[in-house]
């Protein structure tokens, strides 16, 4: 059975490594947004990994071994001793919003940090959370099971 799971990678070699696994003949996904970048002298839209240094393969165990054989690759992201597994549904959330291009709302939402939640509106509806972070202008939620932060802009 293949399962999606989350590798991480070298420093700035998020796409090579994705490349790389592909060519190998994995599935890998290496979610990529457009951002604003500005040097001294101009601004530039370029394209940049959603998670940095980080990787998501779809394999199974045996193929596992094969994966962090491949140059880029540090490890994979473990969860209470075994590799991070990324539900379906997750990996889908994260390609509608690289997609999509859009920035995630929230609103009027009373929350207070290590609150769990569930998030109720947009491509991550339905995903829960712990709210790690909270200012004038945003939210700060971990989702468990990508093991990273996701910043929620709200009015």
């Amino acid at each position: 059975m293949k399962n999606w799971l989350v590798i991480y990678t070298k420093s700035r070699n998020e796409k090579k490594v994705a490349e790389r696994l592909e060519q190998d003949g994995f599935e890998a996904y290496c979610p990529i947004v457009r951002i604003m970048r500005q040097w001294s002298d101009r601004k530039k839209k370029v394209s940049v990994p959603m998670f940095s240094s980080y990787v998501f393969v779809r394999v199974t165990e045996r193929e596992r071994l094969e994966v962090v054989k491949v140059a880029g690759v540090m490890n994979f992201i473990f969860w209470q001793g075994k590799p991070a597994i990324v539900r379906d549904e997750e990996i889908v959330a994260v390609r509608h919003i690289e997609e999509k291009g859009h920035n995630v709302e929230v609103s009027a939402l009373q929350v207070e940090k290590g609150q769990l939640i569930t998030i109720p509106s947009g491509p991550f509806k339905g995903q829960k959370g712990v709210v790690d972070k909270v200012d004038k202008k945003t939210i700060l939620i971990y989702l468990e099971q990508l093991g990273c932060q996701v910043r929620f802009k709200h009015t």
